[in-house]
């Protein structure tokens, strides 16, 4: 088979997909956006209501009122209309009233005036301040049957008098939607036939330009100075020589990132020790010479960290898959840590709990997995309040084991939670005010990438902050 063919069957498979995907999806869409249109009307015509209603609920003349016959010689009216092509010869809406109570005050089909809606979603929710809607199907075991009711509250200031609630057949939008629905796949059979043109002509040019693209690509490699050349070349060429030129050029941004970022983050230390040095040049009193001193030497540890850090993190962004997988005792592995990390704990006043089972167990590199979960805990330690609670559980599902470890510490700040995996992104921690090197929780995101896994650290709604670790089990 030539080039040509390949590249044009190719071509068309990519297209004629790519339209089925797309079709798939219009249609699938078609149907909430029309009712969701549908729901938007509702809305306006529900708070419409309640201005209009508002006077009568108040002095209690709703079953007798204006509102009351207008409403009912709406649905009694018989219209002639032609929308899309489709006839609409009725009123298609239902409307009722409750009180603040939730009692039926008005229902313009006449049938449940005196009964308690005040457990439907619509009245529920508009009687506490929220949006009330909610669709009910009424044949359950038909989906075309589903009516939606949309509520607004009758309001006399502050206060909330009732609810009137506008409900309306999906049915009614059904026609509308079926011929959306083959207008487009009319639209899909079309734009597949033209791809099929487009990508014969597409293909036959590309045939002749690879052979040229393969040669500029591979000087590009090499890091040459050429202007594009000729295409010649086969496909299989084309691919070898982008490949090359893509990892030459991803490891050249990627020695820039690393110089860049540490260079960065060294400036303030060797400008502290720098600064120190000079004053401890002259003569001055020996408490503010060990002073000084000191914070050379805090300085000095935290290069080595920075250092340190640097290298883990990239001998682990470097490595592309694990080089062997082994069954890892994550109970064992909590039970060491919490045992190295008692005495920091104890000073601070935290208590760990570890609630992971004996056999928990995930699969791959321990010494990595280790580390991961080592800066996780370090995390939660320097989060917590004095007094505060760590809490490390296991649950396992499908997808592998999620480790989850819990600080009743501050939450992290919105500003903060799209950028805390982020190089070198840290938050002052709450006891000292320090920041940490910032690259904990890039390292442990790699490892969990390296796992076929994830990390998300997450506020809770009742306090604290959970981190959580996704690896695949044994």
């Amino acid at each position: 088979m030539s080039i040509a063919t390949r590249v044009f069957l190719g071509y068309f498979l990519i297209v004629g997909l790519g339209v089925v995907f797309l079709m798939s999806v219009f249609v699938k869409e078609l149907k909430p956006g029309v009712r969701q249109s549908t729901e938007e009307t509702l809305v306006d015509t529900a708070n419409l209501l309640a201005e209009l209603v508002k006077d009568e609920v108040k002095e209690g003349a709703i079953g007798a009122g204006r509102f009351k016959r207008s409403v009912d010689s709406y649905v009694q009216r018989r219209l002639d209309a032609r929308i899309g092509g489709f006839a609409k010869d009725a009123v298609h809406h239902r409307i009722y009233i409750t009180d603040a109570h939730g009692i039926v005050l008005y229902d313009s089909d006449g049938k449940d005036v005196g009964a308690d809606y005040s457990r439907w979603n619509d009245v529920y929710l508009t009687l506490r301040g929220q949006y009330g809607a909610r669709s009910t199907r009424a044949d359950p075991d038909n989906e075309l049957s589903s009516v939606m009711h949309v509520a607004a509250p009758i309001r006399d200031g502050s206060t909330i008098l009732g609810v009137v609630t506008v409900a309306k057949p999906n049915l009614s939008v059904q026609p509308f939607i079926e011929a959306g629905r083959r207008n487009l796949v009319r639209a899909g059979v079309v734009l597949v036939a033209l791809s099929l043109a487009v990508g014969l002509g597409f293909s036959m040019w590309l045939s002749r330009s690879i052979r040229q693209v393969v040669g500029y690509a591979r000087d590009l490699s090499r890091n040459k100075r050429v202007t594009p050349p000729r295409l010649r070349g086969e496909l299989a060429e084309l691919g070898s020589a982008v490949s090359a030129l893509r990892a030459q050029i991803d490891g050249k941004s990627y020695v820039e990132q690393y110089v860049h970022a540490l260079t960065h983050e060294l400036k303030s230390p060797l400008a502290a020790i720098e600064g120190a040095a000079e004053l401890l040049e002259e003569p001055m009193p020996e408490p503010e010479r060990a002073r000084f001193l000191a914070n050379i030497r805090l300085e000095g540890a935290r290069l080595r960290q920075v250092v340190d850090r640097m290298l883990d993190l990239a001998r682990v962004e470097q490595r592309q898959a694990l080089e062997s997988r082994t069954p890892i005792d994550v109970h064992a592995i909590v039970v060491e840590l919490i045992s190295v990390k008692e005495p920091l704990c104890r000073s601070s006043e935290l208590t760990i709990e570890n609630r992971i089972a004996v056999g928990s167990s995930v699969v791959g590199d321990a010494f990595l997995v280790r580390q991961a979960l080592g800066n996780l805990i370090d995390n939660a330690i320097e989060f917590s309040p004095a007094g505060g609670r760590i809490t490390l559980r296991a649950d396992r599902d499908p997808d592998g084991w999620r480790i989850r470890i819990h600080n009743t510490g501050s939450q992290i700040p919105a500003f903060a939670q799209a950028r805390i995996f982020e190089r070198f992104y840290s938050l002052p921690r709450p006891r000292t005010n320090q920041k940490s090197t910032g690259l904990g929780l890039s390292f442990v995101k790699e490892v969990a990438a390296l796992h076929g896994g994830e990390i998300r650290v997450e506020n809770q709604a009742t306090g604290g902050v959970t981190a959580t670790l996704v690896l695949p089990h044994a």
